[in-house]
């Protein structure tokens, strides 16, 4: 294989591993009866097999960037890969709900580990004039993972549903082995005998303010797609197939826009864009709660896609197009916000919606147009 052609497969592979994070975590979702009647549970205790995926996940991310800036970058990717492909096929062989919630919490850890280096690794390849247009390329990957995995675990399960973990496994075998781009590899080269990368560096104040906007734009607007399902069903009285099919605009408009949304990121810069982008997914979030009109739900649900794209591209081009000392622990930081946030949502908003409907979306618009241009504005977004 010449140089070149190895290169373009390199990048590919960062992509490919941006689509396969958030589609591991979600591939259950559609499964969960099918689980639950191999496993001798209900559909709702198997459900406890996405939380066993995301807290580790979420909650490990926040330190590991900075571990894989001292174990080095390809490194560390190539054995979160194969730690994927062990605890996946763990997954398709567990004979019981214990044994498979424990190998989902392994995937959880190995994904904390290649999200924020391939980010990192992205970041290490692309000019810093173009960083905006391929970070929401890696966004509409992610997207594009999220959206598709309920699909593709729904059409494995009408076979076995471990067939999805089998997959699973074996696509990451081939990202490991593949590996990442050449320049990675000498960035890695020319930090050794540097001073090993150090949490402090990622936990400055300018980060986190950055990392707080990241928990409020994935809270306050994906976050939210359980309470738009509640409405569907309770004001459009919608089917399961119906609601679904709602919530899957969101995230087919985030791929669609994603890579215009770095663009426009790379012309105006990553404060602007948030600063723009945070009252118009709250205006959404605002109509999706409190209008009657299911089109205009739908419309508004979609425009809330694409103002999430240029809120996640922008805080993950703010922190990874600054001169930090720690980038990569940074992105780490910031991207376990922003599955916090995910999962703050459903916690924080449910009492709200029992109170009333329109309640629990009023708050995070509100927090989402005020709480975020702040934060952007006194930090040091570009």
């Amino acid at each position: 294989m010449s140089g070149d052609r190895r290169a373009s497969l390199r990048v590919a592979a960062l992509y490919a591993g941006g689509f396969l994070g958030p589609f591991g975590g979600g591939v259950v979702a559609s499964m969960l009866p099918e689980i639950g009647g191999d496993l001798g549970v209900t559909p709702g205790t198997a459900s406890s097999s996405l939380t066993a995926y995301l807290l580790p996940f979420a909650a490990v991310m926040l330190v590991s960037g900075t571990l894989g800036a001292r174990w080095g970058r390809v490194r560390t990717v190539r054995w979160a890969y194969a730690l994927y492909a062990v605890s996946s096929l763990a997954c398709a062989l567990a004979p019981s709900l214990g044994l498979l919630l424990g190998a989902r919490a392994i995937q959880g850890v190995a994904n904390s580990f290649t999200t924020p280096l391939l980010l990192a690794a992205l970041a290490a390849v692309t000019p810093r004039e173009r960083l905006g247009r391929v970070l929401g390329t890696f966004g509409a990957c992610q997207a594009a993972g999220q959206t598709s995995a309920p699909l593709v675990g729904g059409l494995s399960a009408e076979v076995d549903w471990r067939l999805a973990f089998v997959i699973l496994a074996v696509v990451s075998v081939a990202l490991g082995a593949a590996g990442l781009p050449g320049a990675v590899d000498a960035d890695d080269a020319s930090e050794q005998g540097a001073p090993a990368g150090r949490l402090r560096d990622a936990l400055t104040l300018p980060v986190l303010r950055v990392a707080a906007v990241a928990f409020l734009g994935w809270g306050a607007l994906g976050g939210l797609s359980f309470l738009v399902a509640f409405r569907g069903e309770d004001t459009f009285g919608l089917t399961a197939a119906q609601r679904g099919l709602l919530l899957t605009v969101f995230g087919v408009a985030g791929i669609l826009t994603a890579r215009r949304a770095g663009g426009l990121i790379d012309r105006w810069g990553a404060r602007r864009t948030i600063v723009l982008a945070a009252p118009l997914g709250a205006a959404a979030v605002l109509v999706a709660g409190t209008v009657d009109l299911l089109l205009v739900v739908a419309l508004v649900w979609a425009a809330a896609g694409v103002a999430s794209q240029m809120i996640l591209v922008g805080v993950n081009t703010a922190v990874l197009g600054s001169s930090g000392a720690n980038r990569g622990g940074a992105v780490s930081v910031v991207q376990s916000f922003r599955f916090f946030g995910a999962a703050a949502a459903p916690l924080a908003l449910t009492p709200l919606y029992a109170v009333h409907p329109h309640v629990a979306f009023v708050v995070p618009a509100l927090l989402l147009a005020v709480a975020a241009p702040l934060l952007v504005l006194r930090g040091t977004a570009r």
